[in-house]
């Protein structure tokens, strides 16, 4: 059954076709269903006997859309899900079709997509999209004619249907000297940084303290990084495999299974688990892959917020991608004729201002006015304490981690370290309580 926000989008779309738009984009946070959107759109189409391309830009999607739109009673007869690349090919031998569907439309610049376009003119298109912007900052105006704007993710959390969340930033990862390649941290230099073995006994650590029990799926640098990090955890005895683009199906799909029972706790991965690939709910995301792709930041970080009641997700990061970018559900303005970033800019970088709390390292949007007070622990900014801008060399800041293990309380920096402290001793709340109010915190 559509969600009424989502009712309101298809008929948005259809009155953007009435009056004339050949090629709408519609824009909808992660978690808000385009894929239903795109569905019903596509029954609707089929069911007036007209055909239907469907672009995707990974094999692995193509099953996965082909599973919902057969669901959703799409006639499948007269609708084609490809990979961009195999119809870009075949585009000569395509049967002309009546609409053309681009998913993850962010990235439809590209020159296999407008190959595509190109060969059928007057065919109306639609494209669906978390973040309709490009690496370089450019806007999509030269393939699309008019933005249908959805609900916020702020929207979409206060109305439940995705789940609020919780975002700490204990950054352990010393991301000095990477390169910066074509707009994005190089993978090389970038896996050299995060293979430190404190880097990863850090992300484990941080993982038990934050997170411990909860199923995680942690983005890392590259394939190396990736199952390194795996290894690593289950030698810290928490069950964790490795997925890639490379792994036979067959695995692939023990290894979804096994997670989606609870058999795996950590799923590590580069960027496979990102743009519309279904994996089962979990609650935590950790971020070991440092970014300046506002759309892949959204995806990972955002990927742990799936609905269910009760729920309240945990974001990790530990490369500091939340200071270049703000929180995942930040109001962004989005234009189809966005300007080109300045040089060293991430793409479609959040006005909205965040914060840090030096004693627990949670993360958070402050208050538009008045006195900050930390949501986690209770510290209290001083009024001329300056807000975490955003930087355009914050790949160079380096914040250290929690110290975990303290021989004495009296080690403990702040409510956070308290709490895990007690914990571990079997000490009660209040005790934690006392400690903090005796030291001037609360």
């Amino acid at each position: 059954m559509l969600r009424p926000y989502q009712n309101d989008i298809i008929n948005r779309v259809r009155k953007a076709f009435l009056t004339g738009y050949k090629a709408p984009c519609v824009v909808l946070p992660c978690g808000g269903g385009k894929s239903i959107i795109v569905a019903e759109i596509a029954k609707r189409t089929t069911a007036k006997n007209n055909n239907v391309l469907f672009l995707v830009h990974r094999r692995e999607l193509v099953e996965q859309i082909q599973r919902t739109f057969s669901r959703w009673g799409v006639d499948m007869s007269k609708t084609e899900v490809m990979m961009v690349q195999t119809a870009s090919r075949r585009v000569s031998k395509l049967i002309k079709p009546s609409l053309i569907i681009t998913d993850e439309n962010h990235h439809s610049k590209a020159a296999t997509y407008r190959r595509i376009y190109d060969a059928f003119p007057d065919v109306c298109r639609l494209g669906v999209t978390a973040t309709p912007v490009r690496l370089d900052g450019s806007g999509l105006g030269d393939v699309n004619d008019i933005l249908i704007e959805g609900v916020s993710a702020k929207w979409l959390i206060a109305n439940h249907y995705l789940s609020p969340y919780d975002y700490y930033a204990p950054t352990i990862a010393d991301l000095t000297g990477i390169r910066i390649l074509h707009g994005e941290y190089e993978t090389k230099s970038a896996e050299k940084a995060l293979l430190k073995t404190a880097v990863f006994g850090d992300a484990i650590r941080h993982y038990m303290q934050l997170a411990g029990g909860r199923q995680a799926i942690c983005y890392c640098v590259s394939v190396n990084h990736s199952r390194t990090m795996a290894d690593e955890f289950s030698a810290a005895g928490i069950t964790a495999a490795h997925i890639d683009g490379g792994t036979p199906k067959a695995e692939r799909d023990r290894i979804i299974a096994a997670f989606r029972s609870g058999d795996i706790k950590i799923l590590c991965n580069v960027d496979l688990i990102s743009e519309g690939f279904d994996v089962p709910d979990c609650s935590c995301a950790i971020l070991l892959r440092p970014t300046k792709s506002l759309t892949l930041y959204i995806q990972q970080s955002m990927r742990c917020m799936r609905y269910k009641p009760g729920k309240r997700a945990i974001i990790i990061d530990h490369v500091g991608n939340y200071a270049r970018f703000g929180m995942p559900d930040a109001d962004r303005k989005w234009d189809l004729n966005a300007k080109k970033a300045k040089r060293g800019q991430s793409e479609a970088v959040s006005d909205v201002k965040v914060k840090q709390c030096p004693q627990c390292y949670y993360t958070f949007e402050p208050p538009s006015f008045g006195r900050s007070v930390c949501p986690a622990c209770g510290y209290q900014f001083s009024k001329h304490e300056r807000r975490i801008e955003q930087k355009d060399n914050a790949e160079l800041q380096k914040i250290s981690g929690f110290i975990l293990e303290y021989e004495d309380a009296a080690q403990c920096r702040n409510m956070q370290e308290l709490s895990v402290y007690a914990k571990r001793h079997g000490y009660k709340q209040g005790w934690v309580y006392y400690q903090a109010k005796n030291r001037g915190w609360l």
